[in-house]
């Protein structure tokens, strides 16, 4: 099976593999609540089948957030300015910093500690990382005229989670705004290379 034709699954595949893991071992865990808890507690330390989620929730759909990344990269003309390049390599720091969300899992016993904090960071390093290489990338492709759909979905995807993880704290449950901004990503992540196939 070619790249081609693989490049259609791999975001599918990690949003599948996130909401799938948390939905799951949230079902599994008793007295979690999807709109109360943070999804981090799932991984947390001391909790039941912490590190199995971390693996299939965190870790693995990071890595292949990174290789979307990079495919994408590799999609991009000789042509392409610097804002689509360094969007490209944000996307690519956003999935390696997901997958350290389950690398640094938080410490129930001190919220405030160290573990914590870098789980903290961790989140913090890639909604960054995804709002700004998805407005990059797709400010670089709406220039392009085979690219405005890609284009328009990119902006769109990265405002939804910029207005999710920062704009609707205040309004929102803190856990549902999250599962938000994942949403974005999710949804973004499933679309991004099917929507560029014909580059």
């Amino acid at each position: 099976m070619s790249w081609v034709r693989i490049d259609r699954w791999l975001g599918l595949c990690a949003a599948v593999l996130f909401m799938t893991a948390v939905v799951g071992f949230g079902a599994s865990l008793g007295g979690y609540a999807q709109g109360v808890h943070p999804v981090a507690l799932l991984g947390a330390q001391g909790v039941p089948h912490a590190l199995t989620f971390n693996l299939l929730g965190f870790v693995l759909p990071g890595m292949l957030a990174m290789v979307v990344a990079e495919r994408l990269r590799r999609r991009l003309p000789a042509t392409e300015g610097w804002a689509g390049r360094v969007g490209s390599q944000m996307l690519l720091l956003a999935g390696l910093a997901f997958a350290a969300m389950g690398v640094l899992p938080l410490d129930l016993d001190d919220l405030h500690g160290g573990a914590s904090q870098l789980h903290a960071s961790a989140w913090m390093v890639w909604v960054l990382g995804f709002v700004a290489g998805t407005l990059m990338l797709g400010a670089s492709q709406m220039r392009g005229a085979g690219a405005r759909a890609p284009g328009l979905f990119a902006l769109a995807a990265g405002l939804a989670a910029a207005l999710a993880a920062f704009g609707l704290q205040g309004l929102l449950p803190a856990p549902l705004a999250q599962r938000l901004a994942f949403a974005c990503w999710a949804v973004w992540l499933a679309a991004a290379l099917p929507l560029l196939r014909h580059r």
